[in-house]
């Protein structure tokens, strides 16, 4: 048959031919379903993959250097690990003894929290006053004050905490109010969407994203793959 009589016949078959046709291949080959499924999962992974390189790309100064970000560690270090979390999820407060441990065994390491609080308004408060307690020198010690915490954060045990670390309530209240708190909230609510981070905790270590809670060990090979990637 020549090409244009086999041009001429395909365009014969109407749609529900096309239909049985791609059914019978498939029947008698149903691996291809799976083969097409795996080569559009690959497809999206790769897709977010690139993504996720030009955020990293656009945004590594914002998410590294912020100067309106907390940063506890080496302010100098030659890694840095980005964490997204709230103080009302469990699993950023188990996090966060291997985040201070890390911090204690490796003098090179800097970490930046980026407050996300998405576990409605006690979060939204206690973020506040975190970010607030900055004023006060105090940041530090509220956060892993919080993080140590029994039960929720809300208004009244963030403030309880304050007065137990002898912080001025009133001047916490008033800078709680300060233009770059809601800043600093709002950017850490770009960046994770950004990211497509959808929970906390979430990381940011080097080139690599982390959600979600981080083992000890998978922390310390993180690190060392960004270090060795200076």
């Amino acid at each position: 048959m020549s090409l244009g009589a086999m041009a001429a016949s395909a365009e014969e078959l109407s749609e529900a031919d096309v239909k049985r046709l791609a059914l019978e291949a498939i029947l008698e080959n149903p691996e291809i379903v799976m083969q097409a499924v795996e080569i559009l999962r690959q497809r999206d992974q790769q897709a977010k993959a690139e993504a996720v390189k030009t955020v990293l790309e656009q945004q590594r100064d914002l998410l590294e250097r912020d100067p309106n970000a907390p940063v506890i560690g080496n302010p100098d270090g030659d890694v840095t690990v980005v964490e997204f979390f709230d103080y009302n999820c469990p699993y950023c407060k188990r996090a966060a003894p291997v985040i201070h441990g890390a911090i204690e065994q490796d003098p090179d390491l800097r970490v930046v929290y980026r407050e996300w609080p998405i576990l409605g308004e006690d979060s939204v408060f206690a973020a506040r006053a975190a970010l607030a307690a900055r004023k006060q020198g105090k940041y530090e010690e509220f956060h892993w004050a919080l993080m140590d915490l029994k039960g929720r954060a809300n208004e009244a045990s963030v403030m309880r905490v304050a007065r137990e670390l002898g912080m001025d309530e009133a001047q916490l209240r008033a800078d709680m109010q300060a233009p770059e708190v809601e800043t600093h909230i709002q950017i850490s609510m770009s960046l994770a969407e950004q990211l497509g981070f959808s929970g906390t905790p979430s990381f940011v270590i080097g080139d690599a994203l982390a959600p979600g809670l981080i083992p000890e060990d998978e922390l310390k090979r993180l690190i060392g793959v960004a270090r060795e990637a200076k």
